[in-house]
Order: structure tokens, then C-alpha cells, then sequence
């Protein structure tokens, strides 16, 4: 009978340990999640001001509170395109795409940061190098004409995902339109590898 009784004292004393852990536990997620919108908030606040490095800065620190969340994920991208640090950009819109692979708009965004990388490599390759440049500028290497096609052929693909993915799309001709003129470029690009 005694070992009954205290066995029974020492269950009461582990349920109410494990309920207390177990409230903790869901404090700790519900701070966090309430962090990680307050963090969000902010970023979309700095990007809608044009502070990218802050929205970045915002966005980052979100994301090492919980990196399961998509928008975090997807709004890093749009920042990283933004603040044109495109292969940071590609990373966070792939791991976007993980958490959330029917997210249709993430494949637009990803098309919009390769189609921006590819013109301004093209823009870059276009402009004159200064031949007085100070020693202390860092002068760029031209991009090759075969990377360029590759940035404008993963954002073909990624328009036409986006449209393949999207059934109702309102701006599908204007999208069309966009994938016809990528697909010029890459031609005309093709023409000055050979």
C-alpha cells in the first residue's frame, strides 16, 4: 500500500513536470512566432521605404528565430533582388519553393531576379571601362555571353512555370510577351558567343 501511495505521489510529481515543460515549450514557440512576425513587420516596413540592407538585416535574424516559415524565406529573396544580390536571392526563393513548392508567384519573383542579374551583366558588359580608373577601384571581369543565357533561360523557365502553375492568371499575355522578348535576347546573346 505504501508503495502505491508514493508511486502515485511521484506520477502527480512527473505529470506536473512534463505539463510544465510542456507549457513552456508552446510559451517559447508562441514568443517566437510572435518575434518572428514582429521581425517580418519590420523588414516589409524597410522595404517599403527602400532600406533593402535593413530589410535583409530584419529578415535574417527572422529567419534564425524559425527558418520553416515560407514568407520569411520569400520576402528575403524579393530584398536580396531588390538590394541586387541575386544568388543569395536564388537561394532564399529555393528554399521557399521546399517549404511551399505550389507557391506559383515564388517561380515569378525567382524569373524576375534572373531576368534582372542577366540585364544588368549585359548593361555591365555594354558600358566602357574608364582606362584612368584609380587603382583603388575594383574593376570588373565582363560576364561571359553563355552566362548570361543561362540567368536568361532559368528565368524563361521560371516564367513559364509561373504560368504553367497559375491557371487563372490575369497577366498571362503580358507574360508571354515578357518570355517572347527573353527568348530575343538569348538569340541575340547566342550571336555574339559564336
Amino acid at each position: 500500500m505504501l508503495f502505491i501511495r508514493r508511486y502515485k505521489k511521484y506520477m502527480k510529481k512527473a505529470l506536473l513536470l512534463i505539463l510544465i515543460l510542456a507549457v513552456s515549450v508552446i510559451s517559447t514557440a508562441c514568443i517566437n512566432n510572435l518575434a518572428v512576425q514582429e521581425l517580418n513587420n519590420k523588414a516589409k516596413e524597410f522595404m517599403d521605404k527602400g532600406d533593402y540592407q535593413n530589410a535583409i538585416s530584419r529578415l535574417n535574424s527572422s529567419i534564425d528565430l524559425d527558418n520553416t516559415i515560407f514568407e520569411s524565406h520569400y520576402n528575403l529573396g524579393i530584398a536580396y533582388t531588390q538590394a541586387e544580390e541575386y544568388d543569395k536571392a536564388y537561394e532564399q526563393f529555393e528554399t521557399a519553393l521546399k517549404l511551399n513548392p505550389e507557391n506559383s508567384s515564388t517561380y515569378y519573383v525567382m524569373a524576375i531576379a534572373y531576368e534582372n542579374n542577366a540585364k544588368d551583366l549585359m548593361q555591365a558588359n555594354k558600358s566602357e571601362i574608364d582606362d584612368e580608373a584609380d587603382d583603388d577601384e575594383e574593376v570588373q571581369t565582363p560576364a561571359k555571353p553563355e552566362d548570361i543565357t543561362n540567368l536568361l533561360n532559368k528565368a524563361v523557365e521560371n516564367y513559364q512555370t509561373y504560368v504553367t502553375k497559375t491557371p487563372k492568371l490575369e497577366n498571362k499575355e503580358e507574360i508571354e510577351n515578357k518570355i517572347s522578348s527573353l527568348e530575343e535576347l538569348i538569340s541575340k546573346n547566342n550571336g555574339i558567343e559564336n
